[in-house]
């Protein structure tokens, strides 16, 4: 008989922690755009992802979402967010 401890972790393999999410975007955005963001500036809701930032760094991620989204689909895989706000 499986016990229930070890469904738990089987499941918390498999979900991604807010916290490393949000750690995950910031390298990714340093990485792209030399941009450092707080995680307090970082929220993810129903695979979006909402940036408290200064309005020109909202216009560079803008023009390179794409490589952006990429990354993180890399990083994610299926469960990468879909659009950046």
């Amino acid at each position: 008989m499986i016990e229930i401890k070890d469904l738990l972790l089987k499941f918390n393999k498999l979900l991604i922690s807010e916290e490393v999410k949000k750690s995950s975007i910031k390298k990714t955005l340093n990485e792209v755009l030399g941009v450092q963001v707080k995680n307090e500036d970082i929220k993810i809701k129903n695979n979006i992802i909402y940036l408290n930032i200064k309005p020109i760094y909202k216009n560079e991620i803008f023009l390179k979402r794409k490589e952006i989204l990429l990354k993180l689909k890399e990083s994610f895989g299926k469960k990468a967010p879909q659009k950046i706000v």
